[in-house]
C-alpha cells in the first residue's frame, strides 16, 4: 500500500511531533490541524507538513480534510482535565464515520494500555470504548490499533515532571508508589505507527507497546532523582491522603495529577507472556538508554553541557 499523504490528528502533542518527524523524514506529506497554529511553529517548519486551522470534531470539517489523503492516524488523547467522552469515544465515532464518507481506508488510532470499557477510571474507560469502535470498523476500514503503557522522551510530562518537583521541592510526597509501567520511548512509539502505515500484515492488528523492563512508580520517581541530583525526600502517601492530593491539583489551571489518574493506577500498566500483543520485529529502547540523554541536562551540569556543546568545547 502505498502512503503518499496522511491526517495527523492530534498531531501537535507529544507523540505526535515525533511521528509527523518521521514522516517527513521518508517524504510522506502530513496535514495536522489544529484550533491554534501560531502554536505551533516548529511543526511548521517541517518539510511537508500542512497545519490548517480547524475544529476536527466537526463531522463536515474532518471529512473535507480527509479528500486527497491515503491514511488517518488519530492521537488525539487527554489525561485529566477535560470531557473524556467527547475526546474517546465521539471523535472515534466521527472517524470513522468521516473515513467512509471520504473513501479513505487507512486508519491508525492510538488506545492505551489496559483500555477497557469497564476499566475503574473514566480515562481507562473512554479509551476501551473508543477501541471498540475503532475495531467495529474493520473491514469497511484497514484499521491498526495502537495500545501504549507510559511514554517517554524529550519533551514528556512524565520524567521531565518529576525532575521539576524533585528539584523544586525538598519533600515529594508519592501516592501509589507500588503501581507498576512498562515505559516505552516515544520514538520506538512513532517507528511503530509510520513502520505500519503501509504494512498490510498489520491490518486488523491491536498491538501493545510497552518497553523492556517493568518499574514501580516509586523505582522511577527514584531513578530519575538520581539522574538529576535531586535531593528531595520521597514520602509514601496512604491512599487517602494520595487521592486529596491529586484532588487539589486537578484544580489547577494545567492540573498535574487527579483522582481519576491514581483510579487508572488500580491496574498495573504492564502486559507479560501470552497477553502481550507485539510489533512484528519489536525491539524498543531500555528507558537507562534514552533518558539520561534529556533528564540530565535539567541539572545545572547538564545545561552547562548542553551551552559547551553548542559552543563546540
Amino acid at each position: 500500500m502505498d502512503i503518499k499523504k496522511v491526517l495527523l490528528l492530534g498531531g501537535s502533542g507529544f507523540i505526535g511531533t515525533y511521528i509527523a518527524n518521521r514522516l517527513s523524514q521518508r517524504g510522506i506529506e502530513a496535514t495536522i490541524p489544529t484550533r491554534h497554529r501560531e502554536r505551533t511553529k516548529a511543526l511548521i517548519m517541517q518539510p511537508g507538513v500542512d497545519m490548517p486551522e480547524a475544529d476536527i470534531h466537526c463531522a463536515r470539517t474532518l471529512t473535507g480534510l480527509m479528500h486527497g489523503h491515503d491514511a488517518v492516524i488519530n492521537l488525539v488523547g487527554i489525561l485529566h482535565g477535560g470531557d473524556f467522552t467527547k475526546a474517546h469515544v465521539d471523535l472515534p465515532k466521527t472517524i470513522v464515520a468521516a473515513c467512509r464518507a471520504a473513501g479513505v481506508r487507512r486508519l491508525l488510532h492510538m488506545s492505551a494500555l489496559k483500555a477497557d470499557p469497564q476499566g475503574p477510571s473514566k480515562y481507562l474507560a473512554s479509551k476501551g470504548e473508543g477501541e471498540a469502535i475503532v475495531r467495529a470498523a474493520q473491514g469497511e476500514l484497514d484499521v491498526t490499533i495502537f495500545r501504549p503503557s507510559v511514554v517517554f522522551g524529550l519533551g514528556d510530562a512524565f520524567l521531565n515532571l518529576f525532575a521539576q518537583v524533585l528539584k523544586a521541592s525538598p519533600i515529594f510526597p508519592l501516592g501509589f508508589g507500588q503501581a507498576r509501567f512498562q515505559p516505552v520511548w516515544v520514538g520506538d512509539v512513532a517507528d511503530a505507527f509510520v513502520g505500519s502505515l503501509g504494512d498490510a500484515a498489520t491490518f486488523g492488528q491491536t498491538y501493545d507497546l510497552v518497553g523492556p523492563r517493568v518499574y514501580t512508580l516509586r523505582q522511577l520517581v527514584e531513578y530519575t532523582a538520581a539522574l538529576c541530583g535531586g535531593k528531595a525526600c520521597i514520602v509514601a502517601l496512604p491512599n487517602g491522603l494520595a487521592y486529596l492530593q491529586a484532588g487539589l491539583m486537578s484544580l489547577a489551571p494545567k492540573p498535574l495529577l487527579s483522582p481519576d489518574n491514581l483510579r487508572s493506577m488500580q491496574v498495573d500498566n504492564v502486559c507479560a507472556g501470552g497477553d502481550c500483543r507485539l510489533p512484528p520485529a519489536w525491539h524498543p529502547a531500555a528507558l537507562e538508554a534514552v533518558a539520561p540523554t534529556y533528564v540530565a541536562h535539567l541539572t545545572p551540569k547538564g545545561k552547562l553541557d548542553g551551552f559547551r556543546c553548542h559552543a563546540g568545547r
